[in-house]
């Protein structure tokens, strides 16, 4: 009897233990799907220009262009901030100076406007893949004269017979900001958006650029 009962400790001493259930799918640890990209990116915009106050009864709207380059620095799962610089040209049609005699607003026919600015964004994302964001920044813009210098001297000053307004060939303080949507594509790194900025350019005049962007992040 006292055999039988020690064999019968060891046996018991020696059973493996039974194996642990697995984990069900809510108690494993769930990997993180990073659907979109943020880093260092390039920006391209086309779309519309719009001047809004002295210029818009001479200037007619034109098209804007764009290129960028910047970085998000902060990234988290509903905001997120970058800073970026822009250059931007503006092409525009306007009345002949001849028209703008009596009137003003005394500005060279057609214009082309070159802006340098630097671009600090904020965005929100209601979902995975969209962000509505606000943009703000600063910068310079000129607009070159597109004639020779004494046939603006002397003809187009002289036909108007006042003091040059200093809209060309001068460098202008400028402000620029406004609201901006963006899509994170299925594409991978590509995003495509829309922005509208509005610009205000010290000594020159108010406007408005309304363009479509596309995104490559690095």
């Amino acid at each position: 009897m006292l055999m039988l009962l020690t064999s019968t400790l060891v046996f018991a001493q020696a059973a493996p233990a039974p194996a642990a259930a697995p984990a069900s799918g809510s108690d494993r640890a769930q990997p993180e799907i990073r659907e979109i990209e943020k880093g260092t990116y390039a920006q391209a915009n086309i779309g519309a220009a719009f001047f809004l106050d002295k210029f818009a009864g001479a200037v007619s709207p034109g098209t804007s262009l764009g290129l960028s380059i910047g970085h998000d620095f902060v990234d988290q799962e509903k905001t997120s901030m970058a800073f970026e610089f822009d250059f931007f040209q503006g092409i525009h049609n306007g009345v002949n100076y001849q028209q703008q005699t009596d009137t003003g607003p005394w500005v060279e026919g057609d214009l082309r406007t070159y802006t340098l600015v630097g671009l600090l964004e904020w965005s929100y994302y209601p979902s995975r893949r969209v962000g509505l964001g606000l943009r703000g920044g600063g910068g310079m813009m000129t607009s070159p004269l597109l004639m020779e210098e004494h046939a603006y001297q002397e003809d187009v000053l002289g036909e108007w017979d006042v003091p040059d307004p200093g809209y060309h060939g001068v460098w202008h303080v400028v402000g620029m900001g406004g609201p901006c949507l963006e899509y994170y594509t299925k594409l991978n790194h590509f995003s495509v958006g829309l922005d509208a900025d509005f610009v205000y350019a010290i000594d020159f005049d108010l406007g408005m650029n309304v363009t479509a962007a596309l995104k490559y992040t690095f």
